[in-house]
């Protein structure tokens, strides 16, 4: 075989079986929420009990998320993804082994520090190797590769019917799919600037980052919210305020998903033919005007969904948006550590999004998760404003 006919030197190959990566990682996610929610309900668990061991997943993501960063400058990123796809196997087909609740626990800690090696070994490797140009593109198929994982993974809760291990062994498999491919590719490092990155510390890159494009790190802060706030609280809240349960999990949740799966593409072409910044602080600003008018909609199911779909069309890139932007901002050698404060945001995210709904569905009652999830977007849309005017007044005072 001749150099130019090997997979593993061919960037085509190489982009596709990372945006493949990212579908397993998306997918592992999305089955493990309602699949385990389903098992430990039917084992009696109570329900604050059961969101607790769904958030062990976001822990993982948090507690790997500072050590990442070394490993893939010195060993590349094919070995950590590796590391990543045989860890989520094996913690998958463990899952059915022992069904008890601090055991599963454990596993989830271990499949969200998986999930995060294989997120952000991919997530660099895109972004350095893409063309400015066609980077929004790229990482919007990225986006949609994992949101249609995350969005197959639910339907998984069907095959329990027939056995408690299909759903594991099926997604184990996947793995083992991705891992075969995983082989064939050849192992790159990020970028190694002497000035910007081995003459920084840790806390210094972490500041740097900070300083060049804290605003890139909160759509992926939003994303987390949105996604958990839905996900976690929207069918208590449903329950509380009468909307047929059957309804929201098996149309209005998945609405939110594939509706953000048609948008993906387009909208990352149009990022970078206008610029992240401004289709970042559109979306942003339509978005809480949607979940706000939501709370008026609620009597009519057909508008409801549709507000769903629209809304999921226009904030499911939001991820994908905020990587490729914060890779316009920063220099290559930060983009692993930007890349590190991304997740760390999504989880942290993930992990208040449902904690600030719950409070709020106590104490407002109607239209509380909409109020949440439009108050945070709004937040981050003034955030936007403040860092565009300062990145302008930077550029005139050093011109």
């Amino acid at each position: 075989m001749t150099q130019t006919q090997q997979p593993s030197n061919n960037p085509i190959y190489r982009y596709w079986t990372l945006v493949g990566m990212v579908m397993i990682a998306g997918f592992s996610q999305g089955m493990l929420l309602p699949v385990l929610a389903v098992m430990l309900e039917g084992a009696g668990i109570s329900s604050s009990a059961n969101g607790l061991n769904a958030a062990a997943l976001y822990i993982g993501i948090i507690l790997i998320s500072p050590f990442i960063e070394q490993p893939v400058r010195k060993y590349g990123y094919k070995p950590i993804i590796l590391i990543g796809l045989v860890l989520v196997g094996v913690s998958l087909l463990l899952f059915p082994v022992w069904q008890a609740f601090w055991f599963w626990f454990f596993l989830r800690i271990i499949v969200g520090i998986a999930d995060n090696l294989i997120h952000f070994s991919t997530q660099v490797w895109i972004s350095t190797t893409a063309a400015p140009s066609t980077r929004g593109r790229q990482l919007a198929i990225y986006g949609l590769a994992f949101g249609l994982g995350f969005g197959i993974g639910p339907m998984m809760t069907r095959l329990l019917a027939f056995n408690d291990y299909l759903p594991f062994i099926i997604a184990a498999g996947s793995s083992l799919i991705a891992l075969g491919f995983m082989l064939l590719l050849k192992n790159e490092y990020p970028a190694a600037d002497f000035e910007t990155a081995q003459n920084l510390n840790t806390f210094g890159r972490y500041a740097s980052v900070l300083k060049l494009a804290w605003f890139a790190l909160l759509p992926g802060f939003a994303f987390g919210y949105m996604e958990a706030s839905l996900h976690g609280n929207y069918p208590v809240y449903a329950i509380r305020m009468g909307i047929d349960l059957d309804f929201v999990t098996v149309f209005l949740l998945p609405s939110f998903v594939f509706g953000s799966l048609i948008t993906q593409l387009p909208l990352g072409i149009l990022s970078d033919k206008f610029g992240r910044s401004n289709v970042l602080l559109v979306l942003l600003s339509v978005g809480s005007v949607l979940f706000f008018s939501m709370s008026w909609a609620e009597q009519n199911l057909i508008v409801l969904f549709s507000l769903f779909v629209i809304t999921g069309m226009l904030l499911g890139s939001l991820y994908s948006l905020g990587v490729a932007y914060l890779a316009d901002l920063v220099p290559a050698s930060l983009l692993p550590t930007g890349s590190v404060m991304t997740a760390v945001m999504f989880a942290s995210g993930s992990m208040i999004g449902p904690v600030v709904g719950g409070v709020m569905i106590g104490l407002v009652g109607q239209g509380a998760v909409y109020y949440s999830l439009s108050g945070m977007l709004f937040l981050l849309f003034i955030a936007g404003v403040i860092f565009r005017i300062r990145t302008h007044t930077q550029l005139e005072n050093a011109a």
